[in-house]
């Protein structure tokens, strides 16, 4: 299965209610671990969860650190970036050549390297005097 399939399926689990748009997305880890998220609304609206931080978290979750792959996807009638939150939460846990691809659910992709996503992003590098 692919990555915008696994994706695509765990995206029916969906929890959006409030906007009906449901997000899923994926990672793939260096060892081939394959791990899903969804965004997950309330109706609090800023208290929702992201597809890609949900992926982020079950991975952190299962022991796993890094990613080199990753794919999210929307019904939507261009491929769906992720959010500024969460192109930071990937910048953080992708691999130096980690590579993106935004999906729609007509099948149209966009791919692009994760290190792309945030220009100038707030890195670690910037922690070491602490």
């Amino acid at each position: 299965m692919s990555l915008i399939d696994a994706a695509r399926n765990v995206r029916e689990n969906a929890y959006a209610p409030y906007s009906n748009f449901k997000v899923g997305a994926a990672l793939k880890t260096a060892s081939g671990k394959v791990f899903v998220g969804v965004n997950v609304e309330n109706v609090a609206y800023p208290e929702g969860t992201c597809a890609e931080a949900g992926a982020i978290a079950a991975m952190i979750a299962a022991g796993e650190t890094e990613f080199v792959e990753a794919a999210v996807i929307a019904d939507s009638p261009k491929p769906v970036p992720p959010c500024g939150g969460c192109r930071q939460k990937l910048t953080e846990f992708a691999s130096q050549s980690a590579r993106l691809t935004m999906a729609t659910t007509a099948g149209t992709t966009q791919e692009m390297a994760v290190s792309d996503l945030l220009p100038g992003a707030f890195d670690a590098g910037y922690m070491e005097n602490t």
